[in-house]
């Protein structure tokens, strides 16, 4: 069961237990500079609105309802990371949920072309709780290059860049729960509610072609999944489509006015505002992805038809702050 629940996706697995699940939050960001050095995290700075694709008459695209799903708007060039939680929120130990996270067609974990399983070898998911947040490609072990948004159709995003193609866009998530059997013997109390209620007016609109195409790069690990493998259910498996819309397509679609552009790496830096490192648990970190090592900047793109989207900003200045920090400062606690 797919939920949206003020602006987070939330999926859940009710036949296994009580409010089994996962909750996703998209986060605004700046887009780090792409200048080749390696970058500490930039803050959230809110998260996207969403909505239910269903709820909407898309016009000549309303092909896309036949997946389903979200939508959500971005801006050209606007930069994106993953906030994953668990549901639970009593116990001692969260319901462990693998979940896969593909661009397109193309996973950004291993790089691969997507698939609607689980792979170990090599490892195409990330385990929650134990991971946290995403914030781009596995490109390299302890490296990401960033989520940048960017229009289909002009060789920037990734599945472009690995396939030719660009037939799909936006954002796929995946996820599969524990085996209760094996969760059983963790003997975790859950409790939680959720609910939504969505409905929008009609439109009609000429083109809806988002994608994620990799930005500046970035320090972070992508942890390994510390279970046997065995204890994923490929049974029973929740999906959504997250569908990209730019910030006119989102007006003509919603009637609402999208989030405002953020400001820029070197302007939040002048301000004095912090940036972060983030510090590991002690888990090991998977080797970055071979296929995803090979794949261009927007930067460094040259764009099929007009000229490039990117605008060069201001080396940022790296201070360090630990990922608790980081998520204080998100949930609006510091």
């Amino acid at each position: 069961m797919i939920y949206i629940n003020d602006n987070f996706l939330e999926i859940r697995f009710p036949e296994l237990q009580n409010n089994v699940g996962l909750r996703i939050h998209f986060k605004r960001t700046l887009r780090i500079p792409d200048d080749g050095n390696t970058h500490s995290l930039p803050p959230g700075l809110g998260s996207f609105p969403l909505r239910h694709i269903d709820d909407f008459n898309l016009g000549t695209k309303n092909h896309l309802k036949e997946r389903g799903g979200i939508i959500m708007p971005m801006y050209q060039s606007e930069a994106l990371w993953l906030d994953f939680t668990s549901i639970q929120k009593f116990g001692d130990v969260e319901y462990p949920i693998a979940v896969k996270i593909g661009t397109g067609k193309i996973c950004a974990v291993s790089g691969d072309s997507w698939s609607s399983t689980l792979n170990r070898d090599p490892q195409d998911y990330v385990v929650v709780p134990e991971q946290p947040w995403l914030d781009g490609y596995n490109v390299e072990k302890g490296k990401i290059k960033q989520f940048v948004a960017a229009p289909m159709g002009h060789g920037y995003t990734v599945e472009e860049q690995l396939t030719g193609e660009a037939n799909v866009g936006g954002l796929q998530i995946q996820a599969f729960p524990m085996k209760k059997d094996y969760y059983d013997s963790l003997n975790k109390p859950v409790q939680n509610t959720v609910d939504y209620c969505m409905h929008a007016p009609s439109m009609d609109m000429d083109s809806m072609e988002m994608g994620l195409a990799p930005g500046g790069e970035m320090r972070q690990e992508i942890y390994e999944d510390p279970y046997d493998f065995e204890v994923w259910d490929l049974r029973k498996s929740q999906r959504c489509f997250v569908t990209i819309a730019n910030a006119e397509q989102w007006m003509d679609i919603t009637g609402e006015e999208p989030p405002k552009s953020p400001i820029s790496a070197s302007a939040y830096t002048r301000a004095g505002l912090p940036w972060f490192e983030y510090y590991g648990n002690d888990q090991t970190a998977i080797e970055g992805a071979k296929r995803l090592g090979k794949i261009k900047s927007i930067k460094n793109v040259a764009p099929t038809t007009g000229e490039n989207i990117w605008v060069d900003d201001q080396p940022a200045f790296k201070s360090k702050f630990s990922w608790l920090t980081k998520k204080k400062v998100n949930e609006g606690k510091w």
